[in-house]
């Protein structure tokens, strides 16, 4: 791997594993004074701990659809319970669920050379229904759902649902990489892939702006210059924001009153493009600040990091970060 195109697709890859590990413990908190209070400035990898003041996997629950069809395994006590951390046995640096699952994906691009939606949907289906293949506790909607429809008799590519969580996108990025020289077949992937699970015209218009990004980042443009063309042009509703008007706010009145902190792509796509105009210059600290937001930090920071690594490669983040991560990135270049 000697090219700029190789060696910023490369840096995609790893900042959207950095990003998501580095906003773990503080996934999905709320209340930012228990964010900072339990965990203070988050200037590196730490270990999740219980109890979690904003957790709402009391309120969760989640039948088996079927033999053969558990998801949850040894998790499955801890949901219902108060408190609960919803990555309580992660250790730090490690990635969360939906991450992991990019990994799988990752494995199939490596193995087959090519997008073999059938092939991942093996790894995908066994990871899943195999005891100990991971130690999230929390398992998303989505996932449910398809293993739900799966076990009802529909076919693998039959059990995506209608979507609207930003978790989907961090699963084309890999694509987007690998896919770096021929733009036009990732695109056509990059929607194959998110059709699996992550259906419905929110996230197909969102992936298609982060396919616009990082596709032309990764071929030489800087994030900062293809950011603003498209506040200019508003090539996509996701732009829509007077992001330049926010530039002397604080990024908790930004991202808090103007834009959600949750996980819906309506919002949470405009806060990670709203935090990689700001932070443009110093990725570091605005990895930082996308962690001290709270909400679905993880899945914003992983597209964050994915687009200051585009830009700067693995060089726009600390070594710490680099070294730091539990399971290294996959060699998919």
């Amino acid at each position: 791997m000697t090219g700029e195109r190789d060696k910023r697709a490369l840096g995609a890859l790893w900042g959207l594993f950095i990003g998501d590990a580095l906003a773990m413990p503080v996934h999905w908190y709320y209340n930012r004074e228990a964010l900072l209070r339990d965990y203070g400035p988050i200037r590196t990898y730490l270990a999740p701990r219980n109890p979690h003041p904003d957790s709402i996997l009391w309120r969760s629950q989640f039948a088996s659809p079927g033999e053969g069809f558990d998801i949850l395994h040894d998790q499955r006590p801890f949901w219902g319970q108060r408190g609960v951390h919803y990555h309580q046995f992660l250790r730090a640096g490690e990635n969360t669920l939906n991450l992991q699952c990019a990994r799988l994906l990752m494995e199939s691009l490596r193995h087959c050379g090519q997008y073999d939606a059938d092939d991942y949907l093996k790894r995908y289906i066994a990871f899943m229904t195999t005891p100990g293949c991971h130690r999230d506790t929390y398992v998303e909607e989505v996932h449910r759902h398809f293993f739900t429809r799966l076990a009802s008799g529909l076919s693998p590519r039959q059990c995506g649902i209608k979507e609207k969580h930003i978790g989907g996108l961090v699963g084309i990025v890999p694509i987007i990489a690998h896919y770096r020289g021929d733009l036009p077949e990732g695109s056509v992937r990059a929607h194959e892939h998110l059709a699996l699970t992550h259906r419905g015209p929110r996230m197909t218009t969102a992936a298609a702006c982060v396919l616009d990004i990082l596709q032309q980042v990764i071929a030489g443009a800087s994030l900062r210059r293809v950011l603003e063309d498209g506040m200019r042009s508003q090539r996509s509703p996701y732009f829509g924001h007077p992001f330049q008007k926010w530039q002397g706010a604080s990024d908790h009145d930004v991202v808090g009153r103007h834009l959600s902190t949750a996980c819906y792509v309506e919002d949470a796509l405009p806060a990670v493009i709203y935090l990689a105009w700001k932070y443009g210059h110093d990725p570091e600290q605005g990895v930082i600040a996308n962690c001290h937001l709270g909400g679905d930090n993880a899945h914003r920071g992983a597209l964050l990091g994915a687009f200051f690594g585009a830009d700067g490669g693995v060089a726009a983040f600390p070594e710490s970060w680099v070294a730091g991560l539990l399971e290294p990135v996959p060699d998919l270049l």
